[in-house]
């Protein structure tokens, strides 16, 4: 141990590292057993004495005195330079450093590659017409040899064919199979090709200039490695589909200049073992002769979760869509609540509130959960591609060897400007190897877009084709279209353009957007047609929940109200949310249930006391807000959280509203009743607005909420915005306002901030001296 920890000392202290006796000796110990070896088969007394053989043996193996003369030389270089690190300093740095410094300056890495490539077929020429020369008689020399190979070749091509038919068909089937198994997956791209630009990409601006500074790296890599940086290797852009992660990396191949290879998912999943690491091992050969030819190359692995995991996706799987909610539920489901009461029900009964995708932004989405993953290409090519992504710096090539061969330090490879870039919708089945930095350095969230950026993309697809909107129009239709992708933006122009056409129109209008919107939302009606007191009864069901809702909610507005029959839905309000939130107040949450229960209220209100069994999916959304309102939030007479205690205190439940309810029946009830009773004195008021919007739907079947504000003259939320309560009381200037004085000129507020004295001190409750204007 302490002699490896004295080598180890030597090597930084500039002398070569000691070599062990056996790789000292053993090259010459080879070829002195080589050469008595065959002396001693060649003595044959006393026909042929030693002498004679020793001399025999020399002439038939002059070259090997020679190979042992150098190799003595090597030994006395490499002995000298592990006592002498000045020795070892001047044929490192100041002999082949110098060369290899020239030939930098003087040639591309192109050509040297080129070249090198060159020098290295001649030399393996060169043995190859050694070999055959000392082989055979028929040559005088190793070039007479390599020149008369091929005739000696066609000459006996018959006995060379037998000796490799069998050969043929044990090697070559395999070869090709995995040869031709090999191909495809991959698409090369050159610069020329491709015209996409940033300014294409619309709706993800702030994802577009943090790739735009890494592409600045790409491009001027000098400028980080000179201050001791290094440039970022890769970047991995997640987020749902359709949002725009492959149109960001084909414009970023198209703005650096430089070639994009496109990685299909599929492209290394194949059924037999070890096709997938040749795969990645050839691409990223290629890559490198690109990175090499044109000072860089772009490779895009879409959908990387199919490769990126050395495991499989947890056997919980996903729950089942929207369809399965409505299908449960009259009323379709809980469409009319406010998106985070939405949630929570759909959390509660198991199923997702929307399909494939995050309705608005959570937790989860501020961060990149590691551990189970799914997919693989297939058992050692994910390990493949980890080391291709971060093993390109190991020395290559012949001249490396030769310099390892004379005991100098190899040559640094190439610098491959390689840029590696994923998209992944399932960031959490990555393998966290792959995510590590110097492999994919940067991780970013390509969301759905804000409105600014709904408008920015309505905007781009909309000068595409001739239509009439206004700018306003594209600014509701924006507010109106919350987490809509640019993919889902895009398929929805292109069906208002379809509709406009099949009704002979060459211009898109505002109504054929509405009503491709209603299409791809909710799906197209049945043409089903209700019996009258049924047709009644659902209009008033739906106009009893449009009423509420438009009067109470100020998180929501309607977007559309129908009574159109879709598959088991008989009709239904549908809300769109007016911002992104992270939480939901008790104030909200009480305004969802009214709207919930408003259902009850208005058919017991016309028929007399009377209701239908389609508001039993509404009790049910009801009684599982309030439920977890008084059971979990701290919004009933209680502080603990049912969701807390142990399991066997509660006889094991179904579910944590089954343990609220158990436990907890009087609040719940109390609440929910109180909240009937101010339902029901809200709709006795405005009973007269809820049988016009029942007759409208009646006669048109799906209104929007434009109309509904228009048949109630007032805007939505008008109610609570008058009267507000608890959260819609408050705002932050008046929060602020709370403060003492001294306390808000103490935190700059104002209009002060601390003054500055003489000593850098602050002064707080003085205004700030004011600042001299700089001359320019």
């Amino acid at each position: 141990m302490a002699r490896e920890h004295q080598a180890v000392k030597n090597t930084r202290e500039g002398y070569r590292r000691r070599m062990d006796a056996w790789d000292r000796f053993k090259i010459s110990t080879i070829l002195i057993a080589l050469f008595t070896a065959s002396f001693i088969s060649k003595v044959n007394a006393p026909f042929i004495t030693p002498s004679e053989a020793f001399g025999e043996t020399l002439r038939a193996l002059w070259w090997l005195p020679i190979v042992l003369f150098f190799e003595g030389l090597r030994q006395i270089h490499y002995y000298v330079s592990e006592q002498s690190n000045r020795y070892n300093r001047f044929w490192g740095d100041k002999v082949f450093g110098r060369i290899e410094r020239s030939t930098q300056r003087r040639f591309s890495p192109w050509f040297r590659f080129r070249v090198g490539r060159y020098v290295r077929i001649t030399f393996y020429l060169l043995i190859v017409g050694v070999i055959a020369n000392y082989l055979s008689d028929e040559w005088n020399s190793p070039v007479e040899a390599l020149i008369g190979m091929p005739r000696w070749f066609v000459s006996n091509l018959a006995s060379i064919a037998q000796f490799l038919f069998v050969m043929f068909f044990v090697v070559a089937q395999f070869a090709m199979l995995f040869w031709f198994l090999s191909r495809g997956g991959v698409k090369y791209i050159m610069p020329e090709e491709i015209e996409t630009r940033y300014e294409d990409v619309w709706g993800q601006d702030h994802v577009v200039d943090l790739v735009r500074e890494n592409m600045g790296f790409l491009e001027k890599p000098d400028e980080i490695e000179a201050k001791g940086g290094y440039v970022p290797g890769g970047i991995l852009l997640w987020g749902p589909p359709g949002t725009g992660k492959t149109l960001i990396a084909e414009a970023t191949a198209g703005e650096v200049g430089v070639p994009f290879v496109f990685v299909e998912p599929g492209a290394f999943t194949n059924m037999f073992f070890g096709v997938g690491i040749l795969k990645v091992k050839g691409l990223f050969r290629k890559l490198r002769k690109l990175s090499l030819r044109h000072g860089g190359v772009v490779a895009f692995f879409d959908e990387a979760d199919s490769l990126g995991s050395r495991g499989s996706l947890s056997q919980g799987g996903v729950g089942q869509p929207y369809e399965a909610l409505r299908k449960e539920m009259s009323c379709n489901g809980i469409a009319y609540m406010g998106p985070h009461v939405a949630d929570l029900l759909a959390d509660e009964y198991g199923i997702e509130a929307v399909p494939d995708e995050t309705p608005h932004p959570r937790f989860i989405d501020r961060i990149i959960m590691g551990g189970m993953g799914g997919g693989g290409g297939g058992m050692g090519t994910l390990q493949a591609l980890l080391t291709e992504m971060s093993g390109l710096k190991q020395p290559r090539g012949i001249s490396n060897r030769v310099r390892k061969a004379l005991g100098v330090k190899p040559k640094p490879p190439p610098k491959y400007r390689i840029f590696i870039m994923m998209a992944s919708n399932m960031p959490n089945a990555l393998d966290p190897a792959l995510l590590r930095p110097g492999r994919l350095d940067r991780i970013y969230k390509v969301g759905y877009p804000t409105k600014e950026g709904r408008v920015a993309t309505l905007h781009g697809y909309f000068h595409k084709i001739q239509h009439r909107l206004l700018p306003e129009q594209i600014e509701e239709l924006a507010v109106k279209t919350p987490y809509y992708t640019g993919a889902k933006i895009k398929d929805l122009v292109n069906e208002a353009l379809i509709l406009s056409m099949r009704d002979d129109r060459e211009v898109v209008e505002w109504q054929d957007v509405w009503k491709a919107k209603t299409l791809k939302e909710m799906g197209p009606a049945e043409g089903f047609e209700y019996v009258d007191r049924e047709g009644f009864a659902v209009a008033i069901h739906e106009a009893s929940h449009a009423v509420a809702a438009h009067l109470l909610r100020t998180h929501a507005e309607i977007d559309i109200a129908t009574i159109e029959r879709r598959g088991d839905i008989g009709g239904f309000v549908s809300g769109i949310p007016l911002e992104d939130r992270f939480t939901s107040w008790m104030s909200e949450m009480e305004v969802d249930i009214k709207v919930s229960l408003a259902s009850l209220v208005g058919e017991r209100i016309f028929f007399e006391g009377d209701n239908s069994s389609g508001v039993g999916g509404d009790l049910r959304n009801a009684t599982a807000v309030v439920s977890r309102m008084v059971g979990m939030w701290g919004m009933g007479d209680t502080i603990a959280s049912m969701a807390g205690l142990p399991q066997g205190l509660l006889d094991q439940p179904p579910d944590k509203t089954g343990k609220i309810v158990r436990s907890m029946r009087a609040q719940v009830e109390k609440r929910l009743q109180a909240l009937y009773e101010e339902t029901a004195e809200l709709l006795e008021e405005y009973k007269e607005e809820v049988l016009a919007v029942a007759m409208l739907l009646q006669e048109r079947k799906t209104i929007s909420g434009t109309d509904i504000s228009a048949v109630l003259g007032t805007d939505s939320g008008s109610l609570t915005k008058s009267r507000p309560t608890g959260y819609g009381k408050v705002d932050p200037d008046a929060a602020r306002a709370m403060l003492p004085e001294e306390r808000r000129s103490a935190m700059g507020n104002g209009g002060t901030k601390p003054a500055i004295d003489s000593a850098g001190n602050g002064q707080p409750g003085e205004p700030a001296p004011a600042e001299e204007p700089q001359a320019e």
